[in-house]
């Protein structure tokens, strides 16, 4: 959701904080700005729009020496975007400023409480309540801002990741999370704030991850404190050293990111499975399985929680659990989840899937999973997440950061961890046989090339883009374990070229579906070689009877699906269980190329962000 930058050091801050800002555009914004201290004035400066535009505005601003700054991105929750709703936010005095992500849901009858107090307010956000709060704290009860800061954040109710500057305490900056991922850089005399460590990658490869209800105060060269928000206890920070690097956040010569990391499957896939699968030898090796092996084991029923294209992973991941493991499995949204008082039974498990890991809805159900006694085994993207942190144990996927908001590569790279979880799991009850079970980690070490290979449609996909970019509506069909690839490929184009698109398990066209098809509209259907090919194909004379225009996404050298299609996509033929690895590659380049000749901010779609860190 939102961007936070900060410095505190010897450097001009203003580049710092503008490159760290682009850095994260990623996120989902609307509106930006920043605030610099110069050791006698403060300087605000933001606006409604990218961070190009902040740049354009902040001429003055982009001049000063000031070494203390703090930058934002805000996503949208009270107010519309405006300059006014835009953060920084500063108090009534005009001494204490913020930046804040999340949402203070109790913001109301706080904010009335301080007009009663002769408090004004210039914004509709819950933030300038929360800055307000905090200097009436400071004023009141004669404390200084980091205990300020602590008071305050023990009355409200909600998530934040913050940071707080008091001119008063011109060497320090304030920063505490709930919910809200923030990650501090520690540098030679200086410090960074951001709300992951891309901003400050090329300055320091060394970070500090706060907790929930956690806050640190950061001073120039004094020892950063960290302490509990509830009770004050002082907490011994983990400096953990950086995995990723600089080249891996730059778009290395592609026009976009999202093309980039459709491009890095074949790689990142190989990474995934690095050290773990060892075909040759017939070992799957996991450590968070191996560790708890037992309790997959004697497992019930698993219970996969997650959103988006994390949920649409977690539907492969049933079919091939179920399929290899025989142990019943239950995809819910988490969104859903935490809100409906499910069952959960002793000896359940619960996999929670997210790229980001800081994922509000999914963290909320991890911690009503573990309420309920089950053991929770998380599958994420970024090392030291919040999700990592929380759960029992869990497996990185190693995509490498995913920097576009539409999910290309962490969809490939979960299904691959959770095939082969699925594989080991299978190995060590019994319930596949050896001869298979061999068979399917030599066709996993295969995918990449696969991959590669699937690649080469990119040709083919932008001839088909160009006929159909102008649609408004489109279907995408698919069954088995294809159902979920036609989800998440009607998810990608919705969610960057804006076109209407909806997946369906392509016998339940019939039921419904069917009466949208005319000559108007386009219908992809995932029709590879295996599986239920005969079935599908019957569907697509269905669709050919009634004029629809059909896509297909078929296995290289099919000739029954060709004579019906009016545009087919070839890819290269693999067993049935990991075809969603290959058929999901044409889909996600023919979302690019589509949105790409619509005009669309292809890495940043309206209203998206990339990791949904509130409710």
């Amino acid at each position: 959701m939102c961007g936070i930058v900060g410095y505190i050091g010897y450097r001009k801050a203003f580049p710092i904080v503008i490159k760290g800002l682009k850095r994260l555009e990623y996120r989902g914004y609307d509106s930006a700005g920043v605030m610099l201290y110069d050791g006698k004035d403060l300087m605000v400066c933001k606006t409604k729009g990218k961070v190009s535009d902040l740049e354009e505005r902040c001429v003055e601003e982009s001049n000063s020496d000031a070494t203390i700054a703090m930058g934002h991105t805000r996503w949208a929750t009270h107010g519309v975007p405006n300059d006014v709703n835009s953060h920084p936010h500063l108090s009534n005095s005009g001494e204490l400023a913020i930046i804040h992500n999340g949402i203070i849901e109790n913001y109301e009858p706080l904010k009335k409480e301080l007009i009663k107090r002769g408090y004004t307010f210039k914004s509709d956000t819950d933030t300038e309540v929360l800055i307000n709060l905090i200097e009436d704290v400071q004023k009141t009860e004669n404390l200084k801002l980091g205990k300020a800061v602590q008071v305050a954040l023990n009355q409200v109710i909600g998530a934040y990741a913050i940071c707080v500057f008091d001119v008063k305490k011109p060497n320090e900056i304030v920063v505490a999370r709930l919910g809200s991922p923030l990650a501090i850089g520690v540098g030679e005399n200086e410090y960074f704030i951001a709300s992951d460590a891309s901003p400050f990658i090329e300055y320091t490869s060394n970070a500090i991850y706060l907790e929930d209800e956690e806050m640190a105060v950061i001073r120039l060269n004094k020892k950063l404190k960290v302490r509990k928000i509830k009770d004050d206890s002082l907490v011994d920070p983990y400096v953990q050293e950086l995995q990723m690097n600089l080249e891996q956040i730059e778009k290395g010569g592609y026009d976009h990111f999202m093309l980039k990391e459709i491009y890095e499957q074949p790689n990142v896939i190989k990474d995934t499975y690095r050290g773990r699968l060892l075909a040759d030898q017939g070992i799957i090796r996991m450590a968070g399985i191996e560790d708890n092996l037992e309790r997959f084991l004697n497992a019930e029923r698993i219970l996969i929680v997650a959103c988006g294209t994390s949920w649409h992973a977690g539907l492969v991941a049933e079919y091939v659990i179920e399929e290899f493991t025989r142990i019943p499995v239950e995809v819910e949204y988490a969104s859903e989840f935490r809100y409906r008082n499910p069952i959960i039974n002793k000896g359940d498990i619960v996999i929670a899937i997210s790229q980001s890991g800081e994922t509000a809805d999914t963290l909320a159900a991890i911690k009503l999973a573990k309420e309920r006694g089950a053991f929770v085994f998380g599958v994420c993207n970024v090392v030291g997440s919040s999700i990592s942190r929380e759960t029992h144990a869990g497996a990185y996927t190693h995509a490498g950061p995913e920097i576009g908001v539409a999910s290309t590569k962490a969809f490939t790279t979960q299904i691959t961890v959770l095939t082969m979880i699925a594989l080991r799991i299978a190995q060590a009850k019994g319930t596949l046989n050896n001869t298979d079970y061999r068979r399917y980690l030599q066709e996993l070490e295969l995918i990449p090339e696969q991959v590669k290979e699937a690649l080469n449609t990119n040709d083919v996909a932008k001839e088909i883009a160009a006929v159909f970019k102008d649609s408004t509506n489109c279907l995408y069909l698919g069954r088995g374990y294809n159902f979920p690839v036609a989800l998440e490929g009607a998810l990608k184009l919705k969610e960057i070229s804006y076109i209407h698109a909806e997946g369906y398990p392509a016998a339940e066209m019939k039921h419904g579906p069917i009466a949208l098809i005319d000559e108007l509209m386009p219908v992809i259907v995932i029709a590879p070689k295996q599986g239920h090919y005969d079935k599908i194909v019957s569907n697509i004379q269905e669709i050919k009877s009634r004029s629809g225009r059909i896509i297909a996404v078929v296995t290289k050298g099919d000739t029954q699906v060709r004579d019906l299609a009016d545009y087919v996509i070839e890819i290269p033929e693999t067993t049935d269980a990991l075809s969603p690895l290959i058929t999901t590659i044409p889909l996600q380049l023919l979302s690019y190329h589509i949105a790409v000749m619509r005009g669309c901010n292809v890495d940043q779609p309206r209203n998206l962000a990339k990791s949904v860190t509130v409710e």
